[in-house]
């Protein structure tokens, strides 16, 4: 196991390396210039040459990418451009609004699709089953705009039971936040729900269809003890490890369903960034979004290997 935690945490090191040098070169191929963002267009060709030495923009790529990494790894991420503030508690707030709501997310999808799944891959073939694979299918096809407009004309609109906007005061505690958490987090976990829902159903329709369940019940084991201590335990395996990378997965993509409510998370401060061109902005922020999904892959590698042992001796 420590030889596989090993080659896991390297290759995530490694992982990470070669995202920034993608990110990098890609945030420097975006359309329009830092000067323009930075001075404006009525800017002196003369001004535009000292903030490019300045920013060390007239260097080598290479040259730039190394700089911008060591002082990455060491803490020191920058000023923001258009906010004019450090990049790094930045970053971080919008990060830890991000990852509430993620949380809040899995919170209600991760038991209830367990549970679904559970009972529609022990009724395959009849009504609960069929119902739950139509309308499993339906959210998976719904964008997440559309279910969050959907969610915002019914709930909060058409019935009041929620307000329709997301945008959370800084200083506001975490009961005062929550009824603006639902609606997003509710639209979060619909594709979730159905995804891992479907994933586990088909995971308890394996289970069930191996010998070692009717040599359960031959020898005289209760059905739910079946069910529960052998088959769900086995089913859930690749479950688990959908989960983990959802987690990471709504951390770094939460950009469709943040814009839409209004949410002060990460993605809505990329969109922010993006729009006004600033860069050191664009690498901090995407730079934690990858890590945060890197991060939820090896702990699901991890989780995956230690329930089964098949996987680190392989």
């Amino acid at each position: 196991m420590i030889s596989y935690l090993t080659r896991r945490v390297l290759f995530f090191g490694l992982t990470l390396l070669l995202t920034s040098l993608i990110v990098f070169a890609a945030v420097r191929l975006l359309p329009g210039d830092v000067e323009t963002a930075v001075l404006g267009r009525g800017a002196e060709p003369a001004a535009r040459a000292a903030l490019r030495q300045e920013l060390g923009l007239d260097l080598p790529f290479l040259i730039q990418y190394a700089n911008w990494l060591g002082k990455f790894l060491r803490g020191d991420w920058g000023n923001s451009y258009a906010l004019k503030a450090p990049i790094m508690p930045l970053v971080m707030q919008r990060l830890g609004n991000s990852m509430r709501l993620a949380l809040i997310a899995m919170l209600i999808a991760v038991p209830l699709s367990v549970l679904l799944g559970l009972l529609a891959g022990l009724s395959e073939g009849k009504p609960f089953d069929i119902a739950f694979s139509l309308i499993s299918l339906i959210l998976v096809g719904i964008p997440e705009f559309v279910m969050g407009i959907i969610l915002i004309n019914v709930v909060a609109l058409e019935w009041k039971l929620l307000p329709p906007s997301a945008s959370v005061p800084p200083d506001a505690s975490f009961s005062e936040a929550l009824p603006r958490l639902i609606l997003p987090s509710l639209t979060a976990a619909a594709v979730l729900l159905a995804y891992i829902g479907r994933l586990t159903r088909v995971g308890v329709i394996a289970e069930l269809r191996r010998t070692y369940v009717r040599t359960a019940v031959l020898k005289g084991l209760r059905w739910r003890q079946v069910v529960f201590k052998h088959v769900l335990r086995n089913a859930l395996l690749p479950t688990i490890t959908v989960i983990a990378i959802s987690f990471g997965w709504l951390i770094s993509g939460l950009v469709v369903i943040e814009n839409v409510f209004a949410y002060p998370g990460l993605g809505r401060l990329m969109v922010f960034a993006i729009q006004q061109r600033d860069l050191p902005l664009i690498l901090g922020g995407v730079m934690i979004a990858v890590t945060a999904f890197a991060l939820a892959n090896l702990i699901a590698d991890l989780l995956y290997a230690a329930l089964n042992p098949r996987i680190r001796l392989s």
